[in-house]
């Protein structure tokens, strides 16, 4: 892939948003981190094609503050409004996708890798701030991570892949979304998220094994149809 007008010019304004955001509004994250992290997201964003797929990334991007706000005591305000935007980002971007008849492998390569940024930067951050065990964290994080690097093995073994998205990944993500987000809000209320965290260790962990399961067999039957009977 090479840099397009389009994808440069999304990271051009990715990067005025990050910085604004990094240096001006009083995050509690350290600005230089920060800064860094939006930098080599763009850097990468600017070859990334398409409108959908632009939309797509800027939950990377968000992966910067949920983690700042989730580890920050006085964050969970802040954190939820993130989770909402992110989770916003991830409705619209399969919408423009769609109308605009831009549906691609690169896009469902791209969706479980910064959903795994996101959700990830989220559930560490909590962690850390005691929110929710870590065993949960990681769970939720092995849920974009395990299927992205099986994917990147059957490519380098020059097995062909259709990169599509799967029911039970759209709904582990949004459960993943809900209850680790829901954590941040209740949190922010000043609400106590505990039932809805011993909701979090029964569903997560159930439907990410449910996605596994299912993307186990959508890539069992796509080599069938690719080699054909025998």
């Amino acid at each position: 892939m090479h840099p397009t007008r389009a994808a440069i010019a999304a990271s051009v304004v990715y990067v005025g948003v990050g910085l604004a955001w990094a240096w001006l509004s009083g995050q509690p994250g350290p600005p230089l981190l920060v800064t860094t992290w939006i930098v080599v997201v763009a850097a990468g964003g600017a070859f990334i094609p398409g409108i959908a797929n632009q939309v797509t990334l800027a939950r990377a991007y968000l992966a910067a503050p949920a983690l700042v706000y989730a580890m920050s005591p006085g964050g969970f305000g802040p954190l939820a409004v993130t989770v909402a935007f992110a989770g916003l980002t991830d409705l619209v971007d399969g919408t423009i996708a769609r109308r605009t008849h831009a549906v691609s492998s690169v896009g469902g390569v791209l969706d479980p890798i910064v959903d795994g940024m996101f959700i990830g930067a989220m559930g560490l951050g909590l962690t850390e701030a005691g929110a929710i065990p870590l065993w949960l964290a990681l769970v939720a994080l092995a849920r974009y991570v395990l299927p992205v690097a099986g994917g990147a093995v059957l490519v380098l073994r020059h097995t062909r892949v259709d990169f599509r998205h799967t029911l039970t990944g759209q709904i582990s993500t949004t459960l993943n979304l809900v209850l680790i987000g829901g954590v941040a809000l209740l949190r922010g209320l000043n609400l106590d998220p505990r039932n809805l965290v011993i909701g979090a260790e029964i569903v997560i962990p159930i439907a990410t094994v449910a996605t596994f399961v299912h993307l186990a067999f959508v890539l069992r039957r796509q080599q069938a149809r690719t080699t054909g009977p025998a």
